[in-house]
């Protein structure tokens, strides 16, 4: 099979180093193209990662791959789409609203950035909840004009949650959610990020933006094709706490059938997601691991299960406020599930069903 090329724009940041480690040796993908700011156009990789200061901003405990080392990095807005199959996006919002759409009027883009998650005709895909929305592909493309199109993945705070709501929903349906979040510091990135200062022995209790994310985008992600759940009720508290990677959410959710806590950890642990995303290059085993264990899951034991691919739910609950109410505890991993290889699991879904070359 011959691999699709692909363009990493925003590369150098920590969702771009999590995309090169995601395709590295990908079977169907392959990294034609680095792109970042154009203060490191013209580098190398590992000379536009340096700081200052000298310090290598390599992000990753595993070695920055030598054929990635040596490529020549360009500039986001050099970036032509005739040079590739496939763009990965990993800018912040405000770049991708002018990058992304001239990239997608021709060619492909799949983006980690927010700025698009909304509109109408763009899906926000997680491939084992929703993958019959990649078909708004084809009306975005009608809409627009474009050969190629935007398909954006969610926000990491919200995959997690969207994940254990898939299987409840299909077994019971699901009437409201209440969440609180965990969040770890890698979720705000390497700039600005979090200040070191802000961060220790301490918990954060505000990230801007990020609880009206988790509202409408799971209500998008569980709804009909072409419309939201309206019926859907969301509320969350969103914090950011001093762990690296791996966010954890308590979640209340009322289910619109009564279940047991027995019923709920069955269906959790029996769902096989939707067809089309399993067997994919990237897709793990299982989907949810449910712990028996009351003290788990922890982020720094359970964010690499199926490595990064699954979330684990644990402390399972029967609630006595909501109305048939169950109550759980997830990690999710923010950086891989949540963001750059939850993204190449979206390309891989959209080759399958033939909207990739």
């Amino acid at each position: 099979m011959k691999k699709l090329r692909c363009v990493v724009i925003g590369a150098t940041g920590l969702a771009g180093q999590q995309f090169l480690s995601a395709l590295k040796a990908h079977p169907w993908l392959s990294i034609t193209g680095l792109a970042a700011s154009p203060r490191n156009a013209g580098k190398s990789y590992a000379d536009a990662l340096k700081a200052p200061n000298g310090m290598m901003g390599w992000f990753l405990t595993e070695p920055l791959p030598a054929d990635f080392a040596s490529m020549k990095v360009v500039a986001g807005d050099d970036v032509k789409a005739g040079d590739y199959d496939l763009a990965f996006s990993a800018v912040e919002s405000d770049v991708a609203k002018e990058l992304e759409p001239r990239l997608a009027k021709d060619i492909p883009v799949v983006s980690a950035a927010s700025a698009f998650r909304y509109d109408d005709d763009v899906p926000l895909l997680i491939p084992p909840v929703n993958p019959q929305h990649a078909e708004l592909i084809r009306t975005q493309q009608k809409n627009r004009g474009w050969k190629g199109f935007i398909t954006p993945i969610p926000n990491c705070t919200t995959t997690g949650l969207a994940i254990t709501l898939g299987p409840l929903e299909q077994a019971f349906g699901v009437k409201a959610v209440m969440m609180t979040s965990l969040q770890a510091v890698s979720g705000a990135g390497r700039s600005p990020g979090v200040i070191g200062l802000d961060i220790i022995d301490n918990v954060v209790p505000h990230i801007s933006k990020e609880e009206h994310k988790v509202e409408v985008e799971t209500k998008k992600i569980l709804g009909a094709l072409a419309a939201p759940r309206s019926d859907l009720k969301v509320s969350c508290t969103c914090t950011r706490v001093a762990v690296l990677e791996g966010h954890t959410e308590a979640a209340y959710v009322s289910l619109k059938s009564k279940a047991t806590v027995a019923d709920v950890a069955r269906v959790m642990r029996e769902w096989k997601g939707h067809d089309d995303a399993n067997g994919l290059p990237s897709s793990p085993p299982r989907w949810i691991e449910v712990l028996d264990d009351p003290f788990r899951p922890q982020p720094r034991l359970d964010r690499d299960t199926h490595d990064g691919m699954a979330t684990s739910v644990g402390r399972l609950r029967d609630d006595g406020v909501l109305e048939n109410g169950v109550k759980y505890v997830l990690v999710s991993h923010n950086t891989k599930m949540g963001a750059a290889k939850g993204a190449v699991l979206v390309a891989e879904l959209l080759k399958r069903k033939g909207f990739l070359g």
